[in-house]
């Protein structure tokens, strides 16, 4: 069984005081994928940058402050590759993707956009290259006898089940319907599956990111952003996934929850 845990930590810097130390050292995950980690690998306390017992990568962003990925894995993977096929984020701290005998693992941190800005246009342009680099990654992996499993913060509510408040940001990022038809496209077309949905495909949520703003945790106003996307094969084989969402705001140690699913990869 290979378990695996993706979560958006806020700064990690911020959620090492606040409670990751001690969830990373509970966890019973295989690999823990991380996002918008926002420092230096050298900035980063030594129980996050090299904890015992993990072997620990991690993708900083060019820019300081800004982005950041990381993964961290109980067993050494063959090899690492951070940023893809798209000159543009080669050092934006999006993407690192480990490979292991039966899988390839990546840790995505798909930009955030904002509407009528610039930030829209990267992500846009992101989408663009990353679609194919998909592709061509879950047909590398079949080729060895491999699966593929691409975690992390994708940025996007795929439909309406997946936010609380769907109608009033039906023209704000995140919801827009040309990302939604793109997210649809990683489906249909990359031949990648929704893991939470193809165990709960009704839904509502479960919601993986609430803002700090008013009562969104409270009143479970979320979005379901943090993914597992898998390989068809990979995706069969999910024995459960669950969000981890903290018992009271006061726990939170990130405004995301992580997203943790077991596959049965033997």
């Amino acid at each position: 069984m290979l378990t695996v845990s993706t979560v958006n930590v806020n700064g990690m810097r911020a959620a090492a005081k606040k409670g990751f130390v001690e969830w990373l050292a509970a966890t019973k995950a295989d690999v823990v994928a991380c996002q918008e980690v926002r420092a230096e690998t050298e900035l980063l306390p030594d129980e996050v940058r090299a904890p015992a017992g993990w072997h620990a990568f991690h993708a900083p962003c060019e820019v300081k402050g800004r982005a950041g990925v990381s993964l961290y894995s109980r067993a050494e993977p063959e090899s690492v590759r951070i940023g893809f096929d798209a000159p543009e984020f080669a050092g934006s701290g999006r993407y690192l993707e480990a490979t292991f005998a039966e899988v390839v693992v990546a840790s995505l941190y798909l930009p955030s956009g904002d509407v009528g800005t610039p930030r829209q246009a990267e992500k846009e342009r992101f989408m663009a290259a990353f679609l194919p680099y998909l592709a061509e990654l879950r047909g590398k992996a079949e080729a060895d006898g491999r699966e593929v499993l691409v975690v992390g913060d994708w940025n996007i509510a795929h439909a309406e089940v997946d936010l609380k408040n769907w109608r009033t940001n039906r023209k704000n990022s995140g919801f827009l319907p040309e990302e939604r038809e793109w997210l649809g496209q990683v489906y249909s077309e990359a031949g990648y599956a929704d893991v939470q949905r193809r165990l709960d495909p009704e839904g509502p949520g479960p919601y993986t990111w609430w803002s700090y703003r008013g009562k969104a945790f409270d009143n479970d106003a979320g979005w379901r952003i943090d993914l597992h996307v898998a390989s068809q094969g990979l995706a069969d084989r999910c024995a459960s996934i669950r969000v981890e969402r903290a018992a009271t705001y006061e726990e939170r140690w990130s405004d995301h929850a992580p997203v943790t699913a077991t596959y049965d990869i033997g």
